[in-house]
């Protein structure tokens, strides 16, 4: 089994930074992809942005160029470092993971963008 907690969220004004930290209970160096996922009000989650164990990273067109995601095997970590925020990022944001052919979220992360 393994547990990912997030942490970083808050609140930042429109223009602003944050970044996001995934950090798992396991070691991640054996688990190819790893994902940032959003949730906002009223909507479906949906996938913001992943990395595969070679570093390869693919992100939604609506957070590319402001958004990107990094992992640190050795800290069992994965990133996400938010640039130019919009109130139109508002939302829960959840690491996810497989792991041996299981499916692993977060708790979630509230991320709050005032305009």
């Amino acid at each position: 089994q393994v547990q990912l907690v997030e942490s970083g969220g808050g609140l930042v004004q429109a223009g602003g930074s944050l970044r996001l930290s995934c950090a798992a209970s396991v070691s991640i160096s054996g688990i190819n992809v790893m994902s940032w996922y959003r949730q906002a009000p009223g909507k479906q989650r949906e996938l913001v942005a992943t990395i595969t164990g070679g570093g390869r990273t693919n992100s939604a067109d609506s957070v590319k160029g402001r958004f990107t995601i990094s992992r640190d095997n050795a800290k069992r970590s994965v990133y996400l470092q938010m640039n130019t925020l919009k109130p139109e990022d508002t939302a829960v944001y959840y690491c996810y993971a497989i792991y041996e052919n299981w499916g692993y979220w977060g708790q979630g992360t509230q991320v709050t963008v005032s305009s």
